[in-house]
């Protein structure tokens, strides 16, 4: 299999009405995998489609390595693209065994290649004594990747992911997408995982892409976006955040927390945001805060807490093991550098406070 990189320049997708898709540009390198995260209408199921060659742009072109797929003028048929498709369901033919699924649909010279279906259920992790059962006879996880098989026994270019994993219970579904990730990366091929979960797109790629309203509002490694969002949007979508209100002087902004460093200068009136993983507790001292409720989880405990003598209600992402109480009083502290946005923001503040820390 060839890697091939994937261009996408200014494509706009729509179904009769207000463009689904609205002028979204987007590279992707060869080999490379990429999550397009999103909330659910936001567009990302159509961008797999118009990839696929499902639904006809309105404007724009798209390129799979060197091979134009559409121009506006030019359309090549799904089939022509070289792009492997799986579904949020896998789609297996119910009446056809594991072998017959995985060869479904190939030409005479597809099948040669790929008589050897053994070592395709072992790619996707999956034991060749599976090849004679039926898809009712498989697990979710297992039907997953017997789907997956499917789409690589064409050896393309392109493999694209629509929410395959989200009907799977959580341990089920860390395994799946592990032995679809190692799968891909064996193959080399060039990815594209549509998602609504968070850390799915955060764990699974070398690149996300944060689609809303239609746009990209942000592309760029995990660290990138979830560390550094443009926008208040963004960074609340990606995970729990506060916005407290500060005064910012270059480096260091003022707010009930006290003075933090800036990661980027700024100046005035700005919005200050936090991240629940981003308070530290201690003992009472200096800044502190009552603990109003904590909700455990195993690993860790989100806690809902008072600061002493404000109005303001924040949120601590903490090890699971040693949590306090409520009615507990606790010191903060931020150690790290904060980010900041222009005040107005694009939220209120203490967003993640007014959120069920169990949710």
């Amino acid at each position: 299999m060839t890697s091939a990189g994937i261009t996408i320049s200014d494509l706009t997708v729509g179904y009769g009405g207000p463009p689904v898709l609205d002028g979204v540009s987007l590279q992707v390198r060869p080999g490379g995998t990429l999550a397009v995260l999103g909330p659910s209408g936001s567009g990302k199921t159509t961008l797999l489609r118009a990839l696929a060659g499902f639904v006809r742009p309105a404007t724009g072109r798209i390129e799979i390595g060197d091979k134009l797929l559409t121009d506006g003028q030019v359309l090549v048929a799904p089939e022509r693209r070289g792009v492997g498709y799986v579904r949020q369901d896998g789609a297996l033919f119910p009446h056809l065994d594991v072998t017959g699924n995985i060869l479904f649909g190939l030409t005479r010279s597809e099948r040669r290649r790929a008589t050897q279906v053994g070592p395709l259920l072992e790619l996707v992790g999956l034991s060749p004594d599976l090849a004679k059962r039926r898809p009712d006879e498989l697990s979710g996880g297992q039907q997953q990747r017997v789907a997956l098989a499917r789409a690589l026994a064409r050896e393309p270019a392109v493999v694209l992911l629509d929410e395959p994993f989200s009907s799977l219970d959580t341990a089920l579904r860390a395994a799946t997408r592990e032995a679809t990730l190692t799968a891909l990366r064996e193959r080399g091929a060039t990815t594209v995982l549509v998602t609504h979960d968070q850390a799915e797109a955060l764990s699974f790629a070398d690149q996300v892409a944060v689609m809303l309203n239609g746009r990209f509002a942000q592309i760029g490694s995990p660290e990138e976006v979830y560390d550094a969002p443009v926008t208040a949007e963004v960074g609340a979508f990606l995970g729990d955040i506060m916005l407290l209100p500060g005064c910012a002087d270059g480096r260091i902004v003022d707010c009930v927390l006290g003075k933090l460093d800036l990661a980027e200068p700024s100046t005035g009136e700005v919005l200050v945001m936090v991240r629940p993983e981003q308070l530290t507790l201690g003992t009472p001292s200096g800044l502190t805060a009552r603990v109003v409720s904590a909700a455990y989880h195993g690993p860790d405990a989100m806690l809902r807490l008072d600061l002493t003598d404000t109005a303001t209600r924040l949120v601590a992402r903490v090890p699971g093991h040693n949590a306090p109480h409520p009615g507990d009083l606790v010191g903060i502290a931020v150690p790290g550098p904060v980010r900041s946005f222009p005040k107005p923001g694009l939220l209120r503040p203490q967003h993640a406070a007014d959120e069920n820390p169990q949710a």
